[in-house]
């Protein structure tokens, strides 16, 4: 870790992500506290608000990857980051004037996404032009601490700072954030910089990244439990604001706590994730899944505040490990000239399953209660990632020969085989 965060310009980046990214936990905060005020405290419009923010991952999240492989990925993310800022303006303005309503959020949701989506696989792919390979993993796991380290902070500030002054102060500090991720990209410098869209013949095609995954197990895995986890378990933007108000009737500050205290399990497995020496594995993320979804199961029969808020911080620690690890395994494994299509891949099913999974969650607190909804996700993750677990090893097995193919001679002395070769995963 000290040896990734020797590098300047990675240093540089992460604390301007860092800036940017305690004003984004701000606004998502202060943006589900704004639909509950909009709406009577409806745990659907606060879904459908959530799904329109990541509709455009499913839309154009691939078309992202598409253009990280084939422009240089600085210039999509100056463009990108500054359509974000404008966005966090126009919301902030529209709420401190009175002028803002439910239809605006939604337009504006949307808006977000769609910058979200085209910037998703350019700034993961950023960080390989920023260390070398043999850091990269330790590179993924410093960012998602960063990114935690914002939700710890984010959430907390927003509750306090909503109670204060209300929402739309909120939007317009997040709207001045994004000037510090603008600086850093604009003064920040890679000694090679690595376009390999530019060198490969033709037009990247988006069928060359599914086929990599399709044919790796180590790319299929994660991108398969990604799919459900992202789907059914990590909808907590959710979940989270409607157990603070509907099962604890609590208010911002309460809700900012809760938030916080996932956040703060959420930090503590990144800075683990960065710290372990070792390279992430399919039984990594496999076990950090299935505990994922054993606590989150937990969390939906837990009696109170106190004890649901403590539990929110392993259950935090267990999220964050099943996505670092899922996050750096398609990094590790992806073909540089794919990796930019190969992460919006990743993203596509790790974000693009919201739109599904935020509407759902909401429906099924407003019909069951918050809390079987906090079972049945955690039920669905944890089950799902045995069965997926078992089906990718079989296939792998199935097409993975035990022996290599015996080549024909006219020599009269036998071949000798080895007795076994390593699989995919480097087991024997």
């Amino acid at each position: 870790m000290l040896a990734a965060l020797a590098v300047r310009g990675l240093r540089r980046y992460l604390l301007a992500q860092l800036t940017s990214n305690v004003g984004t936990w701000m606004q998502r905060a202060a943006q589900d506290l704004l639909v509950l005020h909009l709406t009577g405290d409806s745990g659907r419009a606060v879904g459908v608000v959530t799904a329109l923010q990541f509709l455009p991952q499913t839309l154009f999240g691939l078309a992202g990857g598409v253009l990280a492989d084939r422009f240089p990925k600085r210039r999509l993310l100056l463009l990108t980051q500054t359509a974000m800022a404008a966005q966090s303006l126009v919301l902030g303005l529209l709420t401190v004037t009175g002028a803002v309503g439910l239809p605006s959020v939604c337009a504006l949701a949307f808006v977000l996404g769609t910058a979200t989506a085209l910037d998703g696989p350019a700034r993961g792919a950023y960080l390989s032009e920023l260390v070398a390979r043999e850091h990269l993993a330790t590179a993924v796991g410093l960012n998602s601490a960063q990114f935690n380290a914002a939700r710890v902070l984010g959430p907390a500030l927003a509750g306090l700072a909503v109670a204060a002054f209300g929402t739309g102060p909120v939007f317009l500090v997040n709207a001045v954030s994004y000037l510090a991720v603008l600086y850093g990209l604009i003064t920040v410098r890679t000694a090679e910089p690595v376009d390999p869209g530019h060198r490969a013949p033709g037009r990247p095609r988006l069928s060359d990244a599914l086929r990599c995954v399709a044919a790796t197990p180590d790319l299929l895995l994660p991108v398969c439990v990604i799919a459900v986890v992202g789907t059914f378990g990590l909808n907590f933007q959710v979940t989270i604001s409607l157990v603070a108000v509907t099962v604890f009737h609590s208010g911002a500050a309460a809700f900012g706590c809760l938030s916080a205290a996932y956040a703060l399990g959420s930090l503590a497995g990144a800075i683990h994730g960065a710290s372990r020496e070792r390279p992430p594995t399919r039984r990594r993320l496999i076990a950090a899944t299935v505990v994922f979804g054993t606590l989150e199961a937990a969390l939906g029969l837990t009696p109170g505040y106190g004890t649901f808020m403590a539990l929110l911080v392993p259950t935090g620690f267990a999220a964050v490990t099943v996505t670092t690890t899922a996050s750096s395994l398609t990094q590790l494994h992806a073909e540089p000239r794919l990796r930019g299509r190969v992460l919006a891949v990743h993203l596509l099913v790790l974000l693009g399953g919201t739109p599904l999974g935020a509407p759902l969650a909401g429906l099924t607190a407003d019909a069951l209660g918050a809390r079987t909804g906090l079972v049945l996700a955690g039920a669905v993750s944890a089950s799902s990632a045995l069965a997926l677990s078992a089906l990718v090893t079989a296939r792998t097995r199935r097409l993975t020969p035990t022996t290599p193919p015996l080549a024909l001679s006219t020599d009269a002395v036998p071949a000798v085989v080895p007795e076994t070769l390593p699989g995919r995963d480097g087991s024997r």
